[in-house]
């Protein structure tokens, strides 16, 4: 009783009044007119528990909650809006959920050790491959005691098609997950194998799981860990094995189709016909900024859904983002948001060629950067840029940037550390921070200022989000181990 008296005073006092829902004052406000559609939209979907006959997997490598929200500003803004009322393709999926992306022994993670995660449904060490965590780093003779069944084995087990795509090497940590067990995930090749190390490299093992129809379609840079030293790829570049092999050959007088550009790709045949490897370079792919004569990765993903789904048990498919990591351990957002962009592209292809009703998609990332966004920006503000200040009249940023205590401006991201650390050893590690226009900043090869200097900025250990749509999706939700997104897809590929 003396809550209701309390209440109704105070609503005497201040002239409060009591509105019905559908009379309030704000109902035709476009903020909130939207939020209502939104609200509507959410409440009509249903759980889908049909069976997945296919799973997609798509991670962006190094696409953390920070990144992925500077990914959303300039892809909104090269749209000719502000940025951040954009939604990207994976944005607009039904079900979220956070992974906690730390490995066993470390609190700040490793895409091998993530990649292990979501390929095979435990956690295990940083820098090891298909192994669980009673293996220690670099000891191949515990590789056989510690193997644990990766994708390309799991799903090829249930007679499905399975592709693996990366715009980094093929060999390299969160692809090779998906088929190899190794006991370090620097043994891409021959050379890098310990002395007595009876457990093949990556690279070989990615030629023996094609050959005997664990992957099918093989797609991402890496050359020079299937060719000798001796031997040079297409561009010129020697190889780095020591054993002699030349793994491209061995595979083409198997069968498989091999190309290496946009010519060679564009003339394959992606019907199921034949297994397909692609190497489109030496080592990595070419950032998007700079791609030319390689296809981007949502060409990959789209030639290698059409390549599976010729299987009337469906297909399992992974898709690396594998530059938007490399980029950020630059420090060049530049280059980050343009392949967070590309991997967007790649999202929604997948999404445009698939059927909700039968196709699994999980989008995510396997860790977060050491991304930072400094100060209080206007809306508007170019999110490669300068922080500019906020209009208290109006909606777009003034065309004035916040200045810091020391009289400079900053951008609006900056990195925690990295190689445009302000911190300088010539200066006895104190530094001056060093005064950046628009101009600069926004430029394609401008590196971000940083705190803490390191030779490259490094990886973070806050949660991930996992985005999902199709077969039982809906068990997305909450905060989860980031194994558990293998259990989700398993389930949908196995349920009754």
């Amino acid at each position: 009783m003396k809550t209701i008296i309390c209440t109704s005073l105070a609503l005497a006092l201040t002239g409060s009044v009591a509105f019905a829902q559908d009379a309030l004052p704000q109902q035709n406000n476009a903020w909130f007119t939207a939020a209502q559609a939104e609200l509507d939209a959410k409440a009509a979907v249903q759980p889908n528990t049909n069976k997945a006959k296919n799973v997609i997997i798509l991670i962006s490598d190094g696409n953390g909650v920070g990144t992925n929200y500077a990914t959303r500003l300039f892809d909104g803004q090269q749209n000719g809006n502000f940025g951040d009322e954009h939604v990207l393709p994976h944005e607009k999926f039904p079900f979220l959920a956070l992974a906690k992306t730390y490995n066993v022994n470390a609190q700040t993670p490793d895409s091998a050790g993530t990649g292990t995660a979501m390929h095979s449904g435990v956690k295990t060490k940083a820098g090891v491959i298909g192994v669980d965590e009673t293996l220690n780093r670099g000891d191949c003779s515990q590789v056989d005691g510690a193997t644990v069944a990766n994708a390309s084995e799991i799903y090829t087990g249930m007679g499905k098609s399975v592709g693996v795509v990366s715009t980094a090497r093929l060999t390299h940590a969160t692809p090779a997950s998906a088929y190899a067990h190794s006991a370090d995930r620097n043994f891409e090749d021959n050379s890098g194998l310990p002395d007595g190390c009876a457990v093949p490299d990556i690279a070989s093992q990615l030629i023996e799981a094609v050959k005997a129809g664990r992957v099918d379609v093989a797609l991402g840079g890496g050359r020079r860990h299937f060719l000798p030293k001796e031997v040079k790829g297409e561009e010129g570049k020697g190889g780095k094995r020591t054993d002699g092999k030349n793994l491209i050959e061995d595979a083409k007088a198997a069968g498989i189709q091999y190309v290496y550009d946009d010519g060679t790709f564009g003339a394959a045949r992606f019907d199921g016909s034949a297994p397909v490897l692609g190497l489109f370079e030496a080592s990595h792919m070419q950032y998007e900024a700079d791609r030319s004569g390689e296809p981007s990765l949502a060409e990959m993903t789209e030639a290698a859904i059409k390549a599976l789904q010729g299987n009337e048990n469906g297909f399992f498919l992974t898709v690396e983002a594998g530059r938007v990591d490399h980029a950020n351990h630059a420090g060049n957002l530049a280059r980050v948001v343009r392949d967070g962009v590309a991997f967007a592209e790649a999202v929604a292809r997948a999404d445009e060629l698939t059927d909700d009703a039968d196709t699994l998609i999980i989008v995510t990332a396997d860790h977060e950067h050491a991304i930072a966004f400094s100060g209080y920006a206007g809306r508007g503000s170019d999110i490669l840029g300068l922080s500019m200040k906020i209009d208290p009249a109006g909606t777009k940023a003034l065309n004035e940037p916040n200045m810091a205590q020391d009289g400079k401006p900053y951008t609006t991201v900056t990195y925690l550390n990295g190689g445009g650390s302000i911190l300088t050893e010539d200066q006895d590690w104190t530094g001056t921070r060093p005064t950046v226009s628009q101009e600069e900043a926004t430029d394609l090869d401008y590196v971000q200022q940083a705190l803490i200097p390191l030779s490259s900025e490094t990886h973070s250990g806050e949660d991930v989000a996992i985005y999902a749509k199709g077969p039982f999706a809906h068990l997305m939700g909450g905060t989860v181990e980031q194994n558990y997104i293998f259990h989700v897809m398993h389930h949908a590929a196995t349920a009754e």
